[in-house]
């Protein structure tokens, strides 16, 4: 009888331990698939989704497959919220990967500070890891970096006195908040600082000041969204003649067709993936950004964009946690992630520290600009 007792206790054991392994690793997201981000949200859900699924037809990770349970915040940060509460409380997930705007990310930050939960954002501000938050990484370059990698640039074309214009977005107060600290940094002086609204339509009133400011020989437009392509047409209109620079913000095809024939000449920093094609076969990030690229434009049918490349990484450098703390839990995970060294991802060359909840330096932000209606690196 005690054998039997034994016996059944244990086959009760391994089915209770064979079901556990078979349930699925489940990916949180809450993105901005709608709304005025939309440009933001629907590739970055759309490559979940597929590379969700080309992990499971390969087998899943740890033996078990993976569950994506995605939710549109349409750019709202009460919306973020109630979805990462409902993700974290309800749906139970084991890590999520969102956060398509700056607003969203930050409002969720203290619900997964408390909940313990590991956090991958997609949005650019610095303020999201800056200072460190126990349990929040990202993966685009911050704001902080655009203007750096941007002021490097226009020391190499001896440009000293330049305008400023921002829109009215976390993201945008936050990047011309960056540039005006670093600026110096790089001897470079505002000598115009102007701003728009969200639903602003016309921004020749502040562009007219700027080019009438005293030595003006660059214009940055710290902001995201349709409102850079406006100032981009404007900007052609009043012919002020000086070279235009934009963020990371918009680096997908979707600005260029917005500007039309006025972003010819725009220059702004980016990851490798939008000049994939000219990156010689040396280039440690050819593989991966060409591979990406070529996977998402033949599913999609659609131009591939850096913010499709960003939720990317947050899916495979969520995967490579887990991989490398051979388990799901939530304190393991987030410890895998820190510790991160040499991953080669969309955005750069990832090295995780306690100290660099992103682990990208300048090295992989490449400059580009519009020719001929294309994206091409500047070298």
């Amino acid at each position: 009888m005690r054998y039997k007792l034994l016996a059944s206790l244990a086959a009760a054991l391994f089915a209770a331990g064979a079901a556990i392994a078979q349930e699925p690793i489940k990916i949180g997201a809450f993105l901005s698939v709608t709304g005025g981000a939309a440009f933001l949200g629907d590739p970055e859900q759309k490559t979940l989704e597929l590379y969700v699924e080309k992990l499971n037809a390969a087998g899943g990770v740890l033996g078990r497959k993976l569950q994506l349970i995605s939710y549109d915040s349409a750019g709202d940060a009460e919306k973020a919220r109630t979805f990462a509460k409902r993700l974290i409380e309800q749906d139970k997930v084991d890590v999520i990967v969102g956060g398509s705007t700056t607003g969203e990310t930050m409002a969720v930050v203290p619900l997964v500070e408390a909940a313990g939960m590991p956090f991958i954002s997609l949005a650019g501000a610095v303020v999201i890891v800056e200072p460190v938050k126990k349990w929040v990484f990202k993966t685009p370059h911050t704001d902080r970096m655009a203007c750096e990698r941007i002021f490097l640039d226009m020391r190499n074309r001896r440009i000293e006195r330049i305008g400023l214009i921002s829109g009215a977005g976390g993201f945008d107060k936050s990047m011309r908040a960056q540039c005006l600290q670093v600026a110096p940094t790089y001897r470079i002086q505002i000598v115009a600082d102007e701003a728009y609204g969200g639903g602003d339509t016309d921004m020749t009133a502040q562009l007219t000041k700027i080019k009438n400011a005293p030595g003006v020989q660059a214009v940055l437009n710290a902001g995201f969204g349709q409102g850079p392509a406006i100032v981009t047409k404007n900007f052609r209109q009043l012919a002020i003649g000086v070279p235009l620079y934009q963020s990371h913000g918009v680096a997908s095809k979707e600005f260029i067709k917005l500007a039309g024939d006025a972003a010819e000449g725009v220059r702004l920093p980016a990851a490798a993936l939008l000049v994939a094609e000219t990156l010689p076969d040396s280039d440690r990030q050819k593989k991966v950004v060409s591979d990406y690229k070529r996977e998402y434009e033949a599913r999609f049918k659609s131009d591939v964009s850096t913010f499709g490349g960003h939720a990317w990484d947050g899916l495979m450098l969520s995967v490579e946690a887990m991989k490398k703390a051979r388990s799901t839990d939530k304190a393991k995970v987030r410890d895998a992630l820190e510790s991160i060294r040499d991953f080669i991802g969309i955005d750069g060359v990832f090295n995780m520290t306690p100290r660099d909840h992103m682990g990208l330096d300048l090295t992989y932000f490449r400059m580009i600009e519009v020719k001929k209606g294309n994206w091409v690196p500047i070298q």
